[in-house]
């Protein structure tokens, strides 16, 4: 697919290949040198202002959410998409040329298991303006409402079940919308640099601009409930929920998507079970405090969790009658979790003979209390490597909500 990038204004092309089971969607970024990859993950946004950008500086690949939205309304899980510049094309405004475009490309079935992520409680999301509720439910259902004070627009509501059919029939043709009142200022800021009417519906103070046509009466709920498709994509797994949308935002989507992979169940093979686990790190009973890794992005991030029972030995005495979970044990197991993490620039070498000490911990912090039932998830981030030293920070969370926090320096030596 090539064409003028909406933002940037680049012209780009964007090819479609097949990748491997269990890499996930990724961008690979062809006219740089060293052709890097990012991968379509949270932890890779950059910024969410009119759109969604992901990568760090000259890898910066900005507006991804459509042609997102059209790989998840196929549930392709596996994919590279190669960009010869820092933006997919606009192409029409909508998600309907991507979306054609892969069905002619015919995904077929490969190995393994997707990734799902599924609700077990209500929660609520927050962004700004934005407000989302996410319900359990077996499938994607969307019931999204907008506002914007425009005699088009108005107060619009939609709700759609997002599978590859009604996706087809409900939101892939909708596009993408602005206001002429808007397009100096966003141009002072270096966006929509490649916009025009032939890529977007264009408002003025009564209409539409040039003559335009709306495809439906409420286009403008329709593009927003896709966008949302396109930004949840970045969890890398498909979502099962019902989500309630007012007022949806790109920095909404993801501040939603980021709440939905921290208090929804993860339904996927580990990346390291408990065997990998101890092959690793020298704890056992009792002091093993983590039960598996459920994600790793190369040597900068990792995810473990910590099932926390009623038949742990240390609510014997911990406030018998009250079981709570100890504090320092919280930090103990995230501790374990970045271990794991600072091993693994040793992979390929002989750990059983190295150990990870931690050195100081900084900035801890305990929000809430843990007690039987809960399932912790750790999410730790590398800060700073040097040699066999390292500057993590940790964050606990249980469904959702944060337990406990810490910066932590560790170094690795022999035993």
């Amino acid at each position: 697919m090539s064409g003028t990038g909406l933002h940037t204004g680049a012209r780009t092309e964007a090819t479609f290949l097949p990748a491997p089971p269990g890499q996930g969607i990724v961008f690979r970024r062809t006219d740089l040198p060293g052709r890097p990859e990012i991968p379509a993950r949270l932890t890779e946004v950059e910024a969410v202002e009119r759109r969604t950008a992901i990568g760090k500086g000259e890898t910066t690949i900005h507006t991804v959410e459509h042609l997102l939205a059209a790989i998840a309304a196929h549930e392709i899980d596996d994919l590279v998409i190669e960009l010869t510049g820092p933006e997919p094309p606009i192409l029409d405004g909508s998600f309907q040329p991507y979306f054609d475009a892969l069905a002619e490309a015919e995904p077929v079935e490969t190995g393994g298991e997707p990734v799902l992520l599924t609700v077990r409680a209500p929660f609520r999301v927050t962004e700004g303006d934005a407000e989302y509720v996410v319900a359990p439910a077996k499938a994607l259902r969307l019931t999204v409402t907008i506002e914007w004070p425009h005699p088009l627009i108005g107060r619009q509501s939609g709700s759609y079940t997002v599978t590859s059919q009604t996706f087809a029939r409900e939101l892939a043709p909708a596009r993408t919308f602005g206001f002429a009142s808007e397009v100096e200022a966003l141009k002072a800021k270096g966006l929509i640099k490649g916009a025009s009417t032939a890529s977007a519906i264009v408002l003025d103070e009564r209409g539409l601009a040039d003559g335009g046509k709306l495809r439906w009466p409420d286009e403008f709920v329709r593009h927003k409930a896709a966008d949302i498709v396109g930004d949840l994509a970045l969890t890398g797994a498909r979502i099962r929920a019902h989500i309630v949308a007012e007022r949806p935002s790109h920095g909404g989507n993801i501040a939603l998507a980021r709440a939905l992979a921290r208090a929804a169940q993860r339904t996927a093979p580990p990346a390291m079970d408990i065997g990998r686990i101890m092959d690793v790190l020298p704890h056992r009973y009792p002091l093993l405090l983590v039960d598996r890794i459920v994600e790793v992005e190369g040597q900068e991030r990792i995810v473990g969790i910590k099932n926390v029972t009623i038949n742990e030995p240390f609510f014997q005495g911990h406030f018998p009658g009250h079981p709570i979970m100890p504090g320092v044990l919280i930090i103990e197991a995230m501790a374990q979790v970045g271990g794991m993490l600072l091993m693994s620039h040793f992979e390929g070498q002989n750990v059983e003979d190295k150990v990870v000490y931690f050195m100081s911990l900084d900035n801890v912090k305990f929000r809430r209390p843990v007690v039987p039932g809960d399932q912790i998830r750790f999410e730790l981030e590398m800060l700073q490597f040097r040699g066999k030293t390292c500057r993590m920070k940790g964050v606990g969370y249980v469904d959702g909500q944060v337990v406990a926090e810490a910066e932590m320096m560790a170094m690795v030596t022999d035993k």
